[in-house]
């Protein structure tokens, strides 16, 4: 009679570090998914045309803050366009130019002076209350960027979308509409106050910047309110 081989009893060890390295890839895989949101079907939205609006500058010491609004007239660069900030400044500066040729765009901003009068967020929506006055449109479907609707825009229907620059095409392109406007007007505050850097870093709140406000003191174009400038300015 042949004997039948009896299987050795798994290793408790190594089961438990397999199910341990599961679990460990499940909550990666899970992580990756939680950071990537789902795309919004912005077409569905109604009544047309939908309007895609954002800001940027918001966590700057220095410098406007700007928005712009983004009405798609076709597919072109709907597939091109994300959030601007994981956007090389080259391809920022190629997608904005198409954005600006081939779809109806508007563009507001609100000073530093509004800034420091009204405090960021109301600036903020101010000026994406603006682009979107610039577009010359009287109904639509406006898709904001954030979590808030903009006080005031009459006649229009309005959905916030958190992380909406990577959810909404017409987000994405104002973003970088957005960004690319900014960036070049940062550039030129550049040559007129050369202390300060702001060509690389547009203003936002980099050791570079916060050490050549305390060397030179804070310019016209800082934001007087914000803490990093306000301790610098000579009353």
């Amino acid at each position: 009679m042949s004997s039948i081989k009896i299987p050795a009893a798994p290793n408790k060890k190594n089961i438990s570090k397999k199910s341990s390295s599961a679990k460990t890839g499940e909550k990666k895989s899970a992580k990756i998914k939680k950071e990537i949101p789902p795309k919004v079907e912005w077409r569905d939205f109604s009544p047309s045309p939908i309007i895609g609006v954002d800001e940027v500058g918001r966590g700057c010491l220095a410098g406007p803050v700007y928005a712009a609004a983004v009405i798609f007239k076709s597919d072109v660069a709907n597939d091109l366009v994300t959030d601007s900030k994981l956007l090389s400044e080259e391809r920022r500066e190629e997608l904005a130019e198409i954005i600006l040729k081939e779809h109806h765009v508007g563009i507001g901003y609100a000073t530093v002076e509004e800034i420091d009068e009204i405090n960021i967020l109301q600036a903020s929506l101010l000026a994406m209350k603006r682009a979107i006055e610039n577009l010359g449109v009287t109904s639509g479907h406006v898709l904001v960027d954030g979590n808030m609707k903009i006080p005031n825009l009459e006649g229009l229907a309005q959905t916030p979308i958190i992380k909406g620059d990577l959810r909404a095409a017409p987000i994405s392109a104002a973003s970088i509409v957005a960004k690319v406007t900014r960036d070049r007007l940062m550039k030129k505050l550049a040559e007129q106050y050369p202390h300060y850097g702001f060509e690389a870093h547009k203003g936002y709140s980099t050791p570079v910047h916060k050490q050549s406000i305390v060397a030179h003191g804070p310019c016209e174009v800082h934001r007087k309110s914000f803490a990093g400038v306000k301790e610098y300015v000579l009353t």
